[in-house]
This record gives C-alpha cells, structure tokens and sequence, in this order.
C-alpha cells in the first residue's frame, strides 16, 4: 500500500480490529495500515473495538458490516 501513487480501491477499505487481540501489536499493527492508506490517499475505515480479541466472536459481531461494505460498492 505505501509504494502506490493512487488508491487501489477509490471506494475504500473497511477493517475492524478488537483491541484486546493478542495479535494486535506483535504482528497485525494497524496503525501501519493506516499510515500507509493515508500516504497513497487510499480511503480506509478502521474501527477499533475495546473488549474484542481475534475470536469467532468478533469477526461474527461485525460480518454483516463486511458484507454491505463490499455490497454497496459492487
């Protein structure tokens, strides 16, 4: 993502992430992420969540938001 010129997807991203995931800041690090969307001027959503970790649960929670996401945008 921070080597584009220009957006790869114009109508953006949409990522989720639970705070208290174990995997938050030894591997997934979405401020990285982040900096990089906003270096190429890629649009991207991401919401944090307190309380969730990188359970079923979680990805449950927010599955239907991912599916109207890419719904709205096909």
């Amino acid at each position: 993502m921070a080597s584009l010129q220009a957006p790869a997807y114009p109508a953006g991203i949409l990522v989720d992430q639970g705070l208290a995931d174990k995997f938050l800041e030894p591997q997934l690090m979405p401020e990285r992420l982040e900096a990089a969307c906003a270096k190429a001027g890629q649009p991207l959503t991401l919401r944090r969540h307190a309380g969730y970790d990188h359970s079923y649960y979680f990805v449950s929670t927010f599955m239907a938001d991912h599916l109207r996401h890419h719904a709205e945008r096909l």
